[in-house]
């Protein structure tokens, strides 16, 4: 396993954990000595416990060595990163430099997978690396096989997948890659490397499509009087819609959608393809976060100078520290740009937050601390642990019973009867007892 980043380390325990012996990769000596360590440089609910259980048993391993795990291997993903450049396209810098050195270490005949996420054509590029800087002549064969994990649900999703898609020339690399994943019964989609390149962005593009369309609904709902959670219910009760990736909030972030819906609408362009919706998705996922702001600076009557907001939830979603265009920390930030004193709360993303903010981040060790005497409560992200909050004990810490329920998980009725003023997202007619239901998404 070529890289051990989210994808790279979720996968090699994931295989390890099938049976098979897997060796870690990295460039990064701090990731591997910390991997020694038993320490996993990133949360993943139940990684660590199914790393240190394959370690024990032999099956995985790291090293920082290229030579120790190419030389040791039958199959060789690629799983480094594919950060978006200025550009808005993939950067496949870390790709090709994979592929060269595999080339280099070639010992004997390999599979090599790609399930980085990357454009349409990136299969061509690595065979063409490793042809250029080979100096053997085993036979070598490169397999696109995307991931489809999310944070925080990665280790269910990749042991209980909805599909394989494997994209192959080779009927009998299809078929190893087939039994590689046979433990996990799951359908095996076989296509071509091209189409299975596509697949993913495809997939990704069309995930972000639904969250936008229903933060736009709920903008018009908050314009009509309707209430976007009763939206939400009855739409999604139509099994071609659904209610996963359906839940309106603060628009989506993570390392995922924003990367992936830019550059497939840059693959669009660079092909002649007009990318109207591709654009849509992602203007309107901006307009969503101004939007929740602007409801903000609205209550304080646009001056925000000095007041005092808790803030609750920092990772881009629940279950992971992640805060990689998070847009929970984007607002966070342009609150305090705006002169907010804000003071913040996340179960785990507290330090990833403060490394990546251009401000100075204060941050308290729970929810309660942070409402003291504040003027307003915003919950940005839905983590399980706001759901439960003791209202009650939260009206007698702020200043100024109101709150932002940006994902709209606290139940009316309930803050209601305590004297708090609820402004949700798209519940024009803050009419309904309901909050939205725990559900799979962003």
């Amino acid at each position: 396993m070529f890289g051990v980043g989210y994808v790279g380390l979720v996968t090699g325990a994931c295989f390890a954990e099938l049976g098979n012996d897997v060796i870690c990769f990295d460039t990064d000596v701090r990731k591997i000595a910390m991997l020694e360590r038993s320490e996993v440089p990133f949360y993943e609910p139940g990684l660590a416990e199914m790393i240190a259980r394959n370690v024990a048993a032999g099956r995985l391993s790291f090293t920082a060595d290229p030579k120790v795990a190419v030389e040791g291997s039958d199959i060789v993903f690629i799983a480094v990163g594919t950060p978006m450049s200025d550009t808005g396209h993939a950067d496949l810098t870390y790709v090709r430099q994979a592929a060269v050195t595999i080339a280099k270490l070639l010992n004997g005949p390999k599979i090599i997978v790609n399930k980085s996420t990357v454009p349409v054509e990136t299969g061509d590029v690595v065979a063409g690396l490793i042809e250029e800087y080979r100096t053997t002549h085993y036979d070598v064969s490169v397999v696109s096989n995307p991931e489809f994990v999310r944070e925080g649900s990665a280790i269910s999703d990749f042991m209980s997948p909805d599909r394989i898609v494997l994209g192959t020339a080779d009927p009998e690399v299809g078929e190893t890659m087939r039994l590689l994943y046979a433990p996990l019964n799951a359908p095996v989609i076989l296509t071509n490397v091209r189409t299975a390149e596509m697949i993913k962005y495809a997939a990704n593009a069309f995930l972000a499509a639904k969250v936008s369309f229903i933060n736009e609904i709920s903008r018009l709902c908050e314009k009509l009087g309707a209430d976007v959670i009763d939206v939400v219910t009855a739409v999604g009760a139509d099994h071609r819609i659904g209610t996963t990736f359906f839940q309106p909030g603060l628009g989506f972030g993570g390392s995922c959608f924003p990367k992936d819906v830019m550059a497939l609408r840059r693959i669009s362009e660079k092909s002649g393809v007009e990318p109207h919706m591709l654009r849509a998705v992602l203007d309107t996922n901006e307009q969503q976060q101004d939007h929740c702001m602007q409801k903000i600076e609205r209550h304080f009557g646009g001056d925000l100078a000095g007041r005092r907001i808790a803030f609750l939830g920092l990772s881009f979603k629940a279950n992971t520290d992640d805060v990689r265009e998070s847009p929970s920390l984007r607002l966070a930030v342009r609150l305090i740009e705006a002169g907010a004193r804000v003071t913040a709360h996340d179960p785990i993303a507290v330090e990833n937050a403060k490394a990546v903010t251009p401000v100075e981040l204060e941050c308290v060790d729970s929810p309660y601390a942070a409402a003291e005497g504040a003027e307003a409560l915003v919950i940005a992200t839905e983590w399980n642990d706001y759901r439960e909050l003791d209202l009650g004990r939260l009206r007698e810490l702020v200043a100024q019973p109101v709150l932002f329920d940006l994902r709209n998980i606290i139940r009316l009725d309930d803050a209601r009867k305590l004297g708090f003023q609820v402004v949700g997202v798209g519940r024009g007619s803050q009419g309904t007892a309901s909050a939205l239901p725990q559900a799979r998404g962003v």
